[in-house]
């Protein structure tokens, strides 16, 4: 029987930080990863000024800062030909004032070698979970069942599994925690559309979000350099009923809505270019159960709104190390410990998800159903549009949020 102190399910961003603090604890940790490697198109690029702090606390700031990348200052929105400046990160605290835009896959890459670099780490790819062991008399999960890259079945036994497997974790299913979900408006549909060349933009390495909202139409697009990364949102449950309009139909409304021509949506060759985004958003009454702890999408399925659901689930992940690595390498981790992570995590979450959902209902839904107006803007636009300064205080709650979690000392380099 293979066994570790800490089983980690699923190598995204929450799973392979965890990882790499507990390292750095001298706790045995092993973080099994369903796929081969972490290239996946359409995860969260946004790095958050309190994550950039926090690889500035780990030592690994020069590293990150070698990725590609470009830098998100300011957030803006078009509503029906008026501008509002939703957010402005240039006057927020610290040194790093920018949202880092980086692919995902690098940043996961650049957390994997810092972590390998600890004799305690292992990183299992191609592994599989298939579901939990569980201590027949108390009911206590003891590990993970699991597939290899050859197909073989497996069992790893450990002191207590983290489920960081996302907004659909199989982990959490297994276990029998169930999320309370709220109601959303939309599913999103998500493609990639070439930037045209601009030597200009070439060497800029700043980047801008523009969320586009007219006549019953909304998307959002992020300048990544040579490609925009654009989410086109749609009525909940309308994705099969609008694909029936046929592809030429999708290019006119999305380079409609945001200026584009036909050279560039064109590039949108069919219907397998546009990816749906069934978009859930709900919590855990729990977080966990004995041996058993969901953190980061696992835990609180995030909208897509603000592209805060990866910062959070960093977050998240700093603060179970800092509180989790002590019980582990004592052998004493117990319910009472998990649910002190679940305490420390839960305002920002509430803080978060109360935030999207009213985004939902005063801009998303409103524009969706085409009743959204420049002229009648919402009272909270109106104020960031006449008081300057209200523009830093969502910068900063955007970009670093409520309660942001700084390194534990034993894993500062």
């Amino acid at each position: 029987m293979e066994r570790t102190t800490c089983c980690v399910v699923g190598g995204g961003p929450a799973g392979m930080m965890l990882g790499l603090l507990l390292a750095r604890a001298g706790v045995a940790v092993t973080v099994l990863e369903k796929h081969g490697d972490f290239l996946r198109d359409f995860r969260g690029d946004t790095v958050h000024p309190s994550t950039l702090r926090l690889l500035d606390e780990l030592g690994l700031g020069e590293r990150f800062a070698r990725l590609p990348s470009r830098r998100l200052r300011d957030m803006r929105m078009h509503i029906d030909g008026v501008t509002v400046v939703a957010g402005d990160l240039r006057h927020i605290p610290g040194r790093h004032k920018y949202i880092a835009m980086v692919p995902q896959w690098d940043f996961l890459d650049l957390l994997a070698g810092a972590a390998a670099e600890e004799p305690s780490f292992t990183l299992r790819m191609r592994t599989a979970v298939t579901g939990l062991r569980t201590e027949a008399a108390t009911g206590r999960i003891t590990g993970v069942r699991y597939v290899d890259e050859d197909g073989r079945p497996g069992e790893l036994a450990a002191d207590l599994t983290v489920a960081c497997d996302g907004r659909d974790s199989l982990t959490r299913r297994q276990a029998g925690l169930v999320p309370e979900y709220f109601d959303v408006p939309m599913d999103v549909w998500q493609v990639r559309v070439p930037a045209p060349r601009d030597e200009d933009r070439d060497e800029a390495k700043d980047s801008r979000v523009f969320l586009s909202m007219r006549d019953g139409q909304v998307a959002a697009t992020m300048d990544r350099g040579d490609y925009y990364q654009t989410s086109y949102l749609i009525k909940k449950g309308m994705d099969e009923q609008l694909r029936a309009h046929g592809i030429d139909w999708f290019r006119d409304r999305l380079g409609g809505l945001l200026g584009w021509d036909r050279e560039a949506t064109s590039a949108i060759r069919s219907w397998d270019d546009v990816k749906l985004l069934e978009v859930t958003m709900g919590r855990l009454p729990r977080w966990y159960r004995d041996g058993l702890l969901c953190i980061g999408d696992a835990a609180h399925i995030m909208s897509p709104v603000g592209g805060v659901g990866v910062n959070l689930a960093v977050q998240d992940a700093v603060a179970a190390a800092r509180l989790l690595a002590g019980p582990l390498r004592a052998g004493t981790v117990g319910p009472r410990d998990l649910a002190r992570v679940q305490r420390r995590r839960r305002l920002p979450m509430a803080v978060t998800q109360r935030s999207q959902l009213g985004e939902h209902e005063m801009l998303l839904r409103p524009a969706l159903e085409g009743t959204l107006r420049g002229d009648r803007l919402p009272v909270p636009l109106r104020l960031l549009r006449r008081v300057p300064a209200l523009r830093t205080v969502t910068g900063y709650l955007g970009g670093i949020g409520v309660r942001p979690e700084h390194a534990p000392a034993f894993a500062r380099r």
